[in-house]
C-alpha cells in the first residue's frame, strides 16, 4: 500500500500525461503522499489538478505547468504514425527540467505470442499487433531520450469501475472459452502502488529501465468470468467456444485472443521486493465488488 510516511510527501511535483484510468488512479494515489500531481486532459476542465495537452491540435501546456516539476509519468499511447506524442511535442521542454524520475506505461503486447510460455524483461520483444509495434517504437524513443526513464509493461488492466463485474452487470460480456488460452492481468491499484514503491526506494534499489507489472496468476478468461458471476450471485450463461464466437467479434476483439502468454513479475516482486496488494484476479475482483457495494 501507499507508505504515508514516505519522504516523497510535500516536496515533489508530478505531471501525468494521459489522465485516463491508470493515470488518474496514480495521480490520486501520489496526492495521498502530499505531492502535487497534475494530470492532462485533451480539453479544458474545471479540475484544478488538470492541464490541457492534445498533440493532435497542438494544445501544449503553459510554461507555468512545468515549474517545479520533479517527476513525469506518461500514459499516452502512440499516435497513428507510431510516434510518442509527448516526446514529439515536448521533448526539449522535458529535457530542460531537473527531473528525478520519468515513467512510461507500455504493454506486454510487445512480447508477442509465446504460445502460453512465460515472458520476462530479458526476452526479446516480438510484437505481432501493429499497436504493439507502435508501443515498442515509443519505448525506444523514451530509452534513447537520455531521461531517467523506467518503462512499465502492463497486461490487461482492471479495477473498480472497469472490471468483469461491471461487464456482467451491464450485460456487455461475452462468455467465450478458448482451450489452453491464458492471459495475465493487473489491478490498477498495483500499477500505482508498484510505481510509488519504486520511486520511494529509488536510492536503495538497482535501477531497471524495463519492468513488468503483473499479478501472480495468469489464467483463462473463462475462470475470471465464472468467478465474477459467483461473486454477484448470478448464474453464468452457457459458454461459447471461441471458434464459434469469433465471427461476431470486431477485429480488435479478435486480436485480443490471438496472443497467448504468461507474464513474469519476478523482477518486480522477487528482485525488487514489491508485495502485490492483489495477487490474483480473485483478490482483485473482491476489491471491485466492495467498491460496487459501497
Amino acid at each position: 500500500m501507499v507508505d504515508l510516511s514516505s519522504p516523497l510527501a510535500q516536496k515533489n511535483k508530478f505531471l501525468i500525461f494521459g489522465g485516463g484510468f491508470s493515470g488518474n488512479y496514480f495521480a490520486k494515489s501520489i496526492r495521498q503522499l502530499g505531492c502535487i500531481a497534475l494530470a492532462s486532459s485533451r480539453s479544458k476542465s474545471n479540475d484544478p489538478n488538470s492541464f490541457v495537452f492534445n498533440s493532435e491540435d497542438n494544445s501544449i501546456p503553459e510554461d507555468s505547468i512545468f515549474e517545479g516539476v520533479t517527476h513525469i509519468l506518461s500514459c499516452i499511447p502512440p499516435d497513428k504514425n507510431g510516434n510518442d506524442p509527448v516526446l514529439k511535442k515536448l521533448k526539449n521542454k522535458i529535457k530542460s527540467l531537473s527531473l528525478a524520475w520519468v515513467g512510461y506505461l507500455s504493454t506486454t503486447g510487445v512480447y508477442g505470442n509465446t504460445y502460453g510460455d512465460w515472458v520476462c524483461e530479458k526476452d526479446q520483444p516480438n510484437p505481432l499487433q501493429k499497436r504493439s509495434q507502435r508501443r515498442l517504437n515509443c519505448e525506444k524513443e523514451w530509452i534513447n531520450s537520455d531521461l531517467p526513464i523506467q518503462i512499465f509493461r502492463l497486461p490487461g488492466i482492471y479495477g473498480p469501475g472497469r472490471s468483469t463485474l461491471e461487464a456482467i452487470k451491464t450485460k456487455k460480456i461475452k462468455v467465450i472459452d478458448k482451450e489452453n488460452q491464458v492471459f495475465s492481468r493487473i489491478h490498477v491499484g498495483d500499477i500505482a502502488n508498484a510505481i510509488i514503491y519504486l520511486i520511494q526506494n529509488q536510492d536503495n534499489l538497482d535501477f531497471y529501465p524495463i519492468i513488468n507489472i503483473a499479478d501472480d496468476e495468469p489464467c483463462s478468461q473463462i475462470e475470471v468470468i465464472r468467478y465474477g458471476y459467483q461473486l454477484l450471485g448470478l448464474e453464468m450463461p452457457k459458454k461459447i467456444l471461441f471458434e464459434k464466437a469469433k465471427k461476431d467479434l470486431s477485429p480488435i476483439a479478435q486480436s485480443f485472443w490471438i496472443e497467448n502468454r504468461r507474464v513474469s513479475n519476478k523482477l518486480l516482486c522477487e528482485k525488487l521486493g514489491y508485495k502485490l496488494i492483489y495477487k490474483n484476479y480473485k483478490a482483485g475482483l473482491k476489491d471491485c465488488l466492495i467498491r460496487i457495494k459501497s
